[in-house]
């Protein structure tokens, strides 16, 4: 590759053996015998996979040659640590986070290529729909063929990252496959926790606050598999933790940046903080049990939510009311009194 592409798209790959093929596939057959395909570089690394993972990435590898970048970890390190490994390994422009298990929809890349050649945004926002091996009608009428990853305008680039950060923030979408984004934004100082769950929660917002111009494409460009057997599918104590604790960086980042008095961003962030908290706390709920690990484990949970959130509890219960949602204040009072008596 004689020019530095303008589009990383980065690919970690842990047992993903049934999928990864589709994955890279749709990447492919969006830049073969394309224009684009001198421009897009596919970064795809095994996190010392036990299936037949690194194997498969070898014969892709064949299949397409010159066209996959293909990376080794020498010890298994998780997803943060891949795509760390990613980040400080890519030469584009722009970064575009992929799941092994996932897809890009037909289309997507070229679409991406339009909006950064002609808007040049900091970072470029798209929807997605979620992909099931067994669809049925109710996640039709769930609409999960396409989920908006922001509350915002479209098709226009947008200034105010402030009201930016409000509107990813409130409908709570903060994964990294929606969000490409230029890799000037990852500093030294930017990367995913390594070690701890909801690691997309913890960045994005971030890596938002450092932009200066947006876009919002509201198209799906992302099949994100819904799977059963997923991490986040088992609960235990610490991955309780880590989604109550997901945001306290960013509120301590907010509050030093000039949105740190911009109401709709700490309505949003409160929203989310207590989305975090009664996920967590649902978590626990389903481990069963009392013991005294689970007790501190809620104070823990409660204690992440006061730090996370820029509204007391009772303020944003307020802010609920005055808004006439009151489903979310109900939820929001039930698992205050649930905290109260574990």
């Amino acid at each position: 590759m004689t020019n530095a592409p303008w589009l990383s798209i980065l690919v970690p790959v842990y047992n993903v053996e049934p999928y990864l093929e589709e994955c890279l596939a749709s990447v492919m057959e969006q830049t073969a015998q394309s224009p684009q395909s001198q421009g897009v570089e596919v970064l795809v690394l095994n996190d010392c996979s036990t299936d037949g993972s690194p194997a498969l990435m070898q014969q892709l590898a064949q299949r397409w040659p010159g066209r996959l970048r293909l990376m080794q970890h020498a010890k298994n390190q998780g997803l943060s640590a891949a795509r760390n490994s990613m980040i400080d390994a890519a030469q584009g422009d722009y970064l575009w986070f992929l799941d092994s298990d996932d897809k890009l929809l037909p289309g997507s890349i070229a679409s991406l290529q339009q909006i950064v050649t002609a808007h040049h945004p900091d970072v470029v926002l798209c929807d997605f729909q979620v992909w099931r091996e067994k669809p049925r009608f109710k996640h039709r009428l769930r609409g999960e063929l396409h989920r908006s990853s922001f509350a915002g305008p479209a098709r226009r680039v947008l200034s105010d990252r402030c009201q930016v950060l409000a509107d990813v923030l409130m409908p709570g979408e903060l994964h990294a496959w929606s969000k490409i984004s230029r890799r000037s934004l990852w500093g030294d100082d930017l990367r995913f926790p390594v070690g701890q769950y909801f690691e997309d929660m913890a960045t994005m917002p971030l890596m938002m606050l450092r932009a200066s111009s947006f876009y919002y494409a509201d198209q799906p460009w992302v099949a994100y598999r819904q799977r059963g057997n997923s991490i986040l599918a088992t609960p235990n104590l610490g991955k309780a933790l880590d989604q109550a604790r997901s945001l306290e960086a960013f509120r301590a980042a907010l509050q030093t940046s000039d949105c740190a008095g911009h109401s709709p961003v700490q309505l949003a962030l409160a929203h989310q903080s207590a989305r975090n908290f009664i996920g967590a706390m649902r978590f626990l709920d389903s481990t069963g049990g009392v013991t005294a690990e689970r007790h501190e484990t809620v104070k823990r949970i409660k204690t992440h939510f006061l730090n996370s959130s820029p509204l007391t509890p009772e303020a944003l219960c307020k802010a609920y009311l005055a808004r006439g949602w009151w489903l979310r204040r109900s939820k929001l009072q039930r698992w205050l009194r649930e905290s109260e008596k574990a």
